[in-house]
């Protein structure tokens, strides 16, 4: 009984990890206001996707997202990659995402994550967060931002080119 158990319980395990690697199938909204299915980034093969997550009252996420910013042409010049700035605004702060986009001036792609559905299904449990994936498995996974993670970031992205 106990085997039984064991085996169980490793094969529920190996289930819930093969789950966590694929991005799940979530409907988002871009800053304009259009639907944006997750499967749509599943469909990006070849090449490195980075999503990361933060809100507009997240100082040290719009620190990350503005070194990132400061540093994606020259990233784009020598690096085939996706980049999508995952907003976990509430209804309440939604409404500021695109004045603050436009005013950073963030050319990147920008979703908004209403009721954090996305943050949910992939068991984050704060901001900011970025996640790197291709071919639909996650390659890396980074937890808060201090000076200098981007480095850190486009070094995964090139590698995995």
């Amino acid at each position: 009984m106990r085997k039984i158990i064991s085996i169980a319980v490793l094969l529920a395990t190996m289930q819930f990890a093969a789950k966590a690697q694929v991005v799940p199938n979530i409907k988002l909204t871009t800053v304009d206001g259009a639907n944006f299915q997750t499967q749509q980034l599943n469909e990006i093969k070849g090449k490195p996707v980075v999503l990361s997550f933060w809100a507009t009252w997240c100082i040290p996420c719009l620190n990350e997202l503005s070194a990132i910013n400061d540093n994606l042409d020259d990233w784009k010049k020598e690096s085939k990659f996706e980049f999508y700035a995952i907003s976990q605004d509430d209804s309440r702060t939604s409404k500021r995402v695109p004045a603050l986009v436009n005013g950073k001036g963030w050319e990147f792609n920008v979703l908004i994550d209403i009721n954090q559905d996305l943050k949910r299904e992939l068991n984050l449990m704060n901001i900011p967060y970025t996640i790197v994936f291709k071919d639909g498995k996650i390659i890396y996974r980074q937890a808060g931002y201090v000076a200098g993670n981007e480095n850190e970031l486009y070094k995964v992205i090139k590698q995995n080119q």
